[in-house]
């Protein structure tokens, strides 16, 4: 109760002083050139209309590019100025003035419009015009990522406060496996709506599925969208499996890109940030109109330095200058003899190994290496990034239409070590000292990092996806068909790993010049035998998608409020995913490997159909009845390896009066198992274990264990209710208020509980599900029979009592619920515009079930979980050519339960800060931005997290803050 006060509290404080800054000095605006307008909500195209009328001003507008827009109702007094600002907010549209007429043109004027395109599809529907009746969208337009100051794609979306930085991200790898941050090899970057998983949340590409990268194929990688050629990213932030399919349990976040440009743009981009970090941008875009089509190519070149981990401090294992303990590794150079009474003798520093004696060891001494030390935080990245699309009419009613993008990312990370062993020296080794003269073998905690230097990880990523399609006019519908294909390529290379097969003949060596030498302070061993046990791992993985769909919408009948419009649609696609290794770790040659029992080319049809159904409108209202609108969809998937789903969604929305909308939906939502999920019983073990048990006169039980893969997964599913508020009063000008609750309730999900095997017969009340009590004798037979059979207790089968299942299994629940709200206020200031606001997410519960008989655990504001409240303020100010921008980034405090005693984490807040000009033509021929850009405006280090892993430990949670600290930015925008 008292963090929900606190997080309230900070929540009013900056919504107040954002309002404050704004309202008060709107209070002394000019009322020069004002006038009183009382317009209702209408169709855009009828609003700038009626707004010329009583304005007595001449302001154009194309009946194309409005004819699908409503605007809100607008009472009060205006400028024609303030007016068209306020119809046009979050239309994508702008005006321009030429002598003493105005006319509405795209929101830049280097865009061309076509109409064949008037009708616009909206994210959340597969109905033009429609738009996502009853759910939230949120719009991040070309104008708010120029804004946001923010270089890349990736992180311009984990700005977004409904986004968990958790998953799969370059940040996070090596710092866990939660939420899939184990499958990213490769260093991408993901978004992970509301903590679900990266899996959970499904990304488009202009409406089409891209392919998925990472180990499993799990997740979009963002890094390969530059940034340069996004025209706006719409994210629905509610189940949409009823449109788009498996995935959508989170939400969807559609990228499009600036398929309307026309003309030439350039921009160079160069930033720094405290050490040796820093980023380089450059890109080109190109776009061509004709009658009847156009053209767009676009490039951009991404150079990003490594970030070492010595040039930050909360990147360590030794946590004791924070009040933490000290988590080095036990492997170090000099290392730690361990004798063969299992005594601990640490090997003296200064000294080569040579001649070593008993007498020079420190016994009851545990030498330990910092393994982050040689790390990168960050790794050095490029990556080259084209894009092309084109649109031709061939003919009145028919057009062809493409686009296709590749993307090829590098990266060299210095990493740790790929494991730990201690080494087995005999006693032929040349160097061998034995601590307490038994003339036995010793093993050596030791540290190769100084022989070979640290693990290196270089690869490479290679994203491409192109559709391309015909649509054709028939009336007022649109028929729509198209076929996609995408495919991402990860390659890597782990190198400077001992090969263990050779090291151990190398330690077996009688001879000085010859033999490995673990026993000095710093690399003293030959180096061509260091050379001859150098070892590496190679990893490929590819994941191919390939979609034909089909589509057709339009006006079913006319009602009094409008049209009924219904879209059909089906879809075929195939989806395939491959890994192969060579490993040169284990044995003395390198050896092929695989995973075995990865199913081969996944199968999906589908059918679809959505109907949007106008009650009330402008030419009906009625009191109370302003606007009613309600949307049904479904949509019926049959997979080849998981069988057949059907998922249904339902949206309202009601305006009772003008600038008032509430807004509602339900929806059910799957997420199809991955392929790795899917290997089966070849990547199992089945054995019979001895288990304490209460319930038996013993006091134990023999039972069998099953662990691994179950082949038979189904879906993940998913239910989503949310209801929601929509506010633009007309006492208040310019003010705006949205704010949507959400109820998940997410099944099946698919996990395993055999961490907790042992406790199985002992805590029934949560593993009851997973426990069968006397088994059949066939069924024993069959897994007694089984090629991943192990029985190293010589259990015999009659002896049997139960049978417990920690395989991976369709078994747990999670249940997330909270509001999401945004309050923005913009006015006219000082001859410019002022715009406030505040953005965020404010979860009220994330709670969890093991299994379906187990009770419900709240992680919600824990290690691994979103915290209860982020969000983002925003202040911004702009006066002809020239704009400042300020932003304030809020994540909320948590708990640490990894600690014997729980940990309390602090709040982060950082600040970013965006200023702007526009060199006008007389100072740049053709004109050119110019912008300085602040993140972490004030260098604020992430707070003290201990944050320890099977790999490694941190001073810092990369899940919630960043590492990179303040980054300072010029960019360049020159258009031609």
């Amino acid at each position: 109760m008292n963090r929900s006060k606190k997080h309230i509290s900070v929540l009013l404080q900056a919504s107040i002083l954002s309002c404050a800054m704004v309202v008060a000095p709107a209070a002394h605006a000019q009322e020069r050139g004002r006038r009183a307008y009382d317009l209702p909500s209408q169709p855009l195209v009828d609003a700038v209309r009626a707004l010329a009328l009583q304005s007595g001003e001449t302001v154009l507008i194309p009946s194309e590019l409005g004819s699908d827009r409503r605007a809100p109702a607008l009472s009060g007094r205006y400028t024609v100025e303030e007016a068209l600002e306020y119809l046009l907010a979050g239309s994508g549209l702008t005006y321009a003035r030429s002598g003493g007429s105005y006319a509405v043109t795209s929101s830049r004027p280097n865009e061309v419009t076509g109409g064949s395109d008037a009708h616009i599809l909206v994210t959340g529907s597969r109905i033009r015009g429609a738009g996502p009746v009853g759910s939230p969208l949120i719009t991040l337009d070309r104008a708010a990522i120029e804004q946001s100051g923010r270089g890349t794609t990736q992180d311009i979306l984990q700005s977004l406060p409904q986004n968990f930085g958790g998953g799969a991200n370059e940040a996070t790898l090596g710092s866990g496996v939660r939420n899939g941050a184990g499958a990213n090899t490769g260093f991408g970057s993901s978004i992970n709506l509301r903590g679900l998983g990266t899996s959970s949340t499904l990304v488009l590409f202009n409406g089409n599925r891209a392919a998925l990268g990472g180990f499993s194929g799990v997740f979009a990688d963002l890094s390969l969208v530059p940034a340069s050629i996004i025209e706006r990213v719409e994210i629905l932030s509610d189940g949409a499996s009823a449109i788009y399919g498996s995935d959508a349990v989170a939400g969807v976040v559609n990228i499009l890109f600036r398929d309307r440009f026309v003309g030439a743009e350039s921009r160079f981009r160069l930033g720094t940030a405290d050490g040796d970090y820093e980023e380089l941008q450059a890109s080109q875009l190109y776009g061509k109109a004709w009658t009847g089509g156009h053209l767009v190519l676009a490039y951009q070149y991404d150079q990003r330095g490594r970030l070492p981990a010595s040039d930050r401090s909360f990147v360590t294992e030794n946590l004791t200058p924070y009040g933490g303990l000290d988590y080095r590794s036990t492997y170090a150079n000099p290392g730690t003899i361990v004798a063969a009474n299992g005594a601990a003798f640490g090997i003296p520093r200064g000294q080569n190994g040579m001649a070593l004696t008993a007498a020079q060891l420190l016994p009851g001494v545990t030498n330990r290496e910092d393994a982050r030390r040689y790390t990168d935080v960050l790794p050095r990245q490029r990556t080259h990034s084209f894009y092309g699309s084109f649109h031709q009419d061939l003919g009145a009613r028919l057009s062809l239409y493409g686009q296709g993008n590749f993307a090829r990312r590098s990266y060299d990370a210095r990493w740790l070590p790929l494991s730990n062993a201690a080494v087995t020296v005999p006693v032929t080794n040349a160097f061998y000292v034995d601590p307490i003269g038994t003339r036995q073998p010793v093993r050596v905690l030791y540290s190769f990092i100084r022989d070979l230097g640290p693990v290196v990880q270089r690869g490479d990523v290679q994203g491409y996806n192109g559709t391309v399609g015909l649509t054709r006019e028939a009336g007022a519908w649109r028929l729509d068909a198209h076929g996609t294909y995408g495919e991402q390529k990860e390659r890597n290379v782990l190198a400077n790993a001992p090969n263990r097969a050779r090291l151990a003949a190398a330690l077996a060596d009688p001879g000085r010049a010859t033999a490995y030498n673990v026993f000095g302070d710093g690399s003293f061993t030959n180096p061509a035998t260091i050379e001859r046990i150098r070892g590496s791992t190679r990893n490929t993985t590819s994941y191919r998608v390939f979609a034909a769909a089909g589509k057709a919408d339009g006006p079913l009948f006319a009602l009094p409020a409008g049209d009924v419009r219904l879209a059909l649609g089906g879809e075929y696609r195939t989806e395939r995913f491959r890994y192969a290794a060579i490993t040169d770790i284990n044995t003395l040659a390198p050896t092929a490997v695989g995973l075995s029992g990865l199913p081969g080319t996944r199968r999906i049809s589908a059918g679809y159909a959505e109907l949007f159904l106008p009650v009330f409108g402008p030419s009906n209202r009625r009191t109370a009845l302003e606007r009613l609108e309600v949307s049904v969809a479904g949509r019926y998937e049959h997979y080849s390896d998981v069988g057949t789903t059907t998922n249904p969604k339902i949206g309202l929305a009601w305006s009772p009066i003008g600038g008032v909308t509430a807004r509602a939906s339900y929806g059910r939502s799957f997420r199809a198992p991955a392929f790795t999920e899917l290997v089966g019983e070849a990547n199992s073990l089945y054995q019979p274990l001895l288990l304490n048990d209460l319930a038996s006169p013993t006091g134990t039980s023999k039972v069998l264990g099953l662990f691994g893969y179950n082949p038979d997964l189904g879906p993940e599913r998913a239910s989503t209710w949310t209801a929601g508020l929509d506010l633009r009063p007309q006492f208040a000008p310019g003010l705006s208020i949205a704010a949507t609750w959400f109820s998940i309730s997410y099944r099946d999900r698919i996990a395993s509980a055999s961490q907790d095997y042992a406790t199985f017969l002992t805590n029934r009340a949560i593993y009851g599900g997973l426990v069968t009590d006397t088994p059949d004798p066939a069924t024993l037979a069959r897994y007694y029979t089984s090629r991943v059979f192990s029985n190293p207790l010589n259990i015999p089968a009659s002896d049997i009592v139960a049978i417990i299942d920690g395989r991976t299994t369709n078994l747990a629940t999670v249940t997330v619920r909270g509001i999401d709200f945004d309050l923005g206020y913009s006015t006219a200031l000082g001859g410019g515009a002022l715009a406030a606001g505040i953005a965020g997410s404010y979860l009220t519960r994330f709670a969890q079930q093991v299994t379906t008989t187990s009770p419900s655990a709240s992680v919600l504001g824990t290690l691994g979980y979103p915290v209860d409240l982020r969000f983002r303020g925003r202040l911004s100010w702009t006066q002809g050519r020239f704009n400042v921008a300020a932003f304030a980034n809020y994540t909320g405090d948590y708990i640490n339960r990894v600690p014997a005693v729980p940990q309390s984490v602090p709040s982060w807040t950082t600040f970013d800060l965006q200023l702007g000009v526009a060199l006008s033509d007389r100072i740049v021929p053709g004109g050119m931005r110019l912008s300085v850009n602040a993140a972490n405006l004030f260098d604020r280090n992430p707070p003290f997290v201990i944050n320890p892993s099977a790999a490694s430990t941190l001073a810092y949670d990369p899940e919630k803050a960043s590492p990179i600290g303040r980054t300072i930015a010029v960019q360049i925008t020159k258009p031609w």
